[in-house]
Parts: structure tokens; C-alpha cells; sequence
């Protein structure tokens, strides 16, 4: 980042995700790493936004005392250093955003944890971004030099959240944001003009560790075995995100090939779990990602079709690519932008059809134009963008 010569800034980010649990890839995680190379940056994990549910688990998804079996972990964890100048901390707070009289007890609660740790890494005046749309209250009241709002998803139709309120925080944050940023065009045109400033920022990748990978001899025990060709998937599976019944079309259409998945499972994957050509591998390490992707011989994104994914910018393609792998995936709006180096399809026969001849067209050549097609969107360059756009407001004025 050039910017490392011209600026030194510090950061608290109220993240969307645990950074002890979940899949590192993601974009608040990956730019508050680049942005710790230019100062101290505080990493908050996710406050709780969904409504407490004694509802039984299925299919292998996290029950309720599961998940807070979790996050007591995560928060008796404290304040932790896991990279130079970054630091990560997870508040304890409640789930009570849906119930109007306890909210204001859970903001004394996050306020009185936040500065404590302020204090400690005498952090000042920090820029503020906010991946979580609970953090609303007490990112818009702390002192800061910047508010940034990251609206990377329609978090109000994230499953069991009190919607009315998310909708309201996503408001609220988007009229008081110095930026938001969005990493779909559709959301980016539909809301760009209820912000202060906007900007349009396409999701980046670590393009050095998945384009290398495959020049590594290292291959995950787990792989070896599993009959050709693969058929791989990375990434949570998710109700709301993957459909099932779909890809258990596609896995019956395809009996002779396998079909591989990593990442932890909060949908039912019980059928998926009996079927004699179906590995389900579980979660892995990120930095492991890439050794068990270039593995694959094809690379899937069998999306529901619904409002989350019509606003979706899933990081996994670029990852895929990054690999040069080819891609089969449901149509979504931002996979417009790679028609030419991917593969989509609307059925389960279009699907497996499209999976073929993937396999049959695959080539040297076609490698290497799906990894030359990210090559330039790494995360340092995500990065370098954001805070240019950020600041540039206030060097015009100078």
C-alpha cells in the first residue's frame, strides 16, 4: 500500500464476523489487515444481531446453547494481538435489538467495554468502520475522525434478525456515514443516493495465496482418494445463501463424479450426508483454503435465487479463479462482470450440462485467463482505494 508513506491512521472496526470462527476472507477482515501495516487497528467481534432461538437444530447447523457456548469462548478470550498492530476483541453484549427497552442497557454495556479498551491501545480519534449494523448506536455517538458503513449485504434479510430494526440501523448509518461502501452494483445504484458519499468497491482477493498454491506439492490428506473428477465448493452452507435441493439434483445427475464441500454447515445436510459420492470435509483453516481448491476440477456456486443473493459479490469466485478453476454457478447480478471466463446455469440440468463441458473445455489457456482475469484485484489495491476516495474529501478542502 503506497500509502503507508503518506498516512498514519487508527481504526476500530465493528465486524460482521468472529474472527476466532469464522472463514478470514472476508472483506472487513481482510482490509482492517492492510490498514494495521499503517497504524494500531481494532478488530471487534460480531455483536450479537440475531434473535435468541431455542428452535432444535437441524442437519448439522449450531443449536442455540451452541452458538453461546461459542461466544462466551470468543469473549473470554479478551483483548488479543494475533498481527502486528491488529487487535482483536469480542464485547459481551445482548441480544436485544428487537426489544425497544433494553437497547439503550445494551449500548452502556458496549460503550463501557469500548473505552476501556480505547484506553488501553490509546486509540483517540479513530476511523470508525461498521460491518455490523448493531454496532449502529454507539458508532454514530463515539468520538472518531470517520465513519465508515460497510453495506456489503441486505443484512435485514439475514435470518432471524428483527428486520424492521436492522432496516432502521442500515438508515441511520447510511445518512450519518462519512462512505458507505457497497460491493454490488444493483444495491450501489438502488441506495447510492441516501448516503453522504458512496462508492462502488468490488470485492478483492489474496490472489498470492490461491494463484500459488498449486505450485506447493502439499495436498490435504482428506483429498487424497477421492476418485476423479471433483467437484469442489468452499465456504459456509448456509439455508439462506445455498439450496440444496438443487445441488442434490445435480449430485444425482453426476453420479460418477465427487462432489467435495468445506465450511461448516447451518442448513440441513442430511440427504447431501448419505449420498456414496459426497464428501462433506467440514470447516478449514483459510489459509488451507487454496491447497484443498486446487484439488477441484470444477468449481460450483449453486445459489438460492432470493433478495440476499440478488445483492451478493461472493469472495469464493475470485478465490476460484485465483486458482484457475473453472466456475459453474446460478445466475446472480455481479457474475455479469465474468461471463467470459465462467460458466452459469438456471436448472440442475443446465447445471450438470454446464459442469461437462467445463471438464471437456478445460485447458491451459483458459488457466490462465481466469487468473489473469483478478489478477489486479488484490485486497491491497481494495485497500489503497478505500482510503484515497476517504480522504480525498478532506485533502480537496485543504
Amino acid at each position: 500500500m503506497c500509502m503507508a508513506a503518506k498516512e498514519t491512521i487508527e481504526v476500530i472496526c465493528f465486524g460482521g464476523e468472529d474472527w476466532w470462527y469464522k472463514n478470514r476472507g472476508h472483506i472487513d477482515m481482510q482490509l482492517m489487515k492492510r490498514f494495521a501495516r499503517l497504524g494500531t487497528t481494532l478488530y471487534i467481534n460480531s455483536i450479537v444481531m440475531q434473535k435468541p432461538t431455542l428452535k432444535k437444530s437441524i442437519g448439522g447447523g449450531r443449536s442455540f446453547s451452541q452458538k453461546l457456548l461459542r461466544k462466551m469462548k470468543s469473549i473470554f478470550m479478551g483483548l488479543q494481538q494475533p498481527i502486528a498492530n491488529f487487535w482483536v476483541y469480542s464485547p459481551f453484549s445482548l441480544p436485544v435489538h428487537h426489544v425497544n427497552y433494553l437497547k439503550a442497557v445494551n449500548e452502556i454495556l458496549l460503550r463501557s467495554q469500548l473505552l476501556a479498551i480505547m484506553r488501553k491501545l490509546k486509540l483517540h480519534n479513530p476511523l470508525v468502520w461498521v460491518a455490523c449494523p448493531a454496532a449502529c448506536e454507539i458508532a454514530i455517538q463515539m468520538k472518531k475522525s470517520h465513519l465508515v458503513y460497510q453495506r456489503t449485504d441486505r443484512f435485514e434479510e439475514y435470518p432471524n434478525v428483527d428486520s424492521e430494526t436492522i432496516r432502521q440501523y442500515d438508515q441511520k448509518l447510511k445518512a450519518n456515514a462519512d462512505m458507505t461502501i457497497f460491493v454490488n452494483k444493483k444495491l450501489y445504484s438502488e441506495e447510492a443516493n441516501q448516503c453522504k458519499k458512496a462508492l462502488y468497491l468490488d470485492h478483492g482477493v489474496d490472489y498470492e495465496l490461491f494463484t500459488t498454491a498449486a505450485q506447493n506439492s502439499h495436498q490435504p490428506n482428506e483429498m487424497i482418494g477421492i476418485p476423479k473428477p471433483i467437484i469442489g465448493f468452499f465456504g459456509a452452507i448456509d439455508e439462506h445463501t445455498s439450496d440444496i435441493p438443487f445441488i442434490e439434483k445435480v449430485i444425482e445427475l453426476l453420479p460418477e463424479m465427487s462432489f467435495v464441500f468445506l465450511g461448516e454447515a447451518s442448513s440441513n445436510v442430511n440427504g447431501l450426508q448419505k449420498r456414496k459420492n459426497v464428501w462433506l470435509l467440514g470447516k478449514k483453516p483459510y489459509e488451507q483454503i487454496p491447497h484443498y481448491g486446487k484439488c477441484f476440477d470444477v468449481s460450483i456456486m449453486p445459489w438460492r435465487q432470493n433478495r440476499w443473493i440478488e445483492a451478493c459479490n461472493p469472495i469464493k469466485l475470485k478465490e476460484y479463479l485465483a486458482l484457475g478453476k473453472p466456475v459453474v454457478s446460478t445466475p446472480f447480478p455481479e457474475l455479469q462482470k465474468y461471463t467470459d471466463v465462467i460458466y452459469q446455469a438456471k436448472t440442475p440440468n443446465e447445471f450438470a450440462e454446464c459442469i461437462e463441458k467445463a471438464l471437456s473445455e478445460d485447458n491451459p489457456e483458459r488457466i490462465a485467463a481466469r487468473k489473469e482475469k483478478v489478477q489486479m484485484s488484490t485486497w491491497d489495491s481494495k485497500a489503497e482505494l478505500v482510503l484515497q476516495t476517504l480522504f480525498e474529501k478532506n485533502r480537496n478542502h485543504n
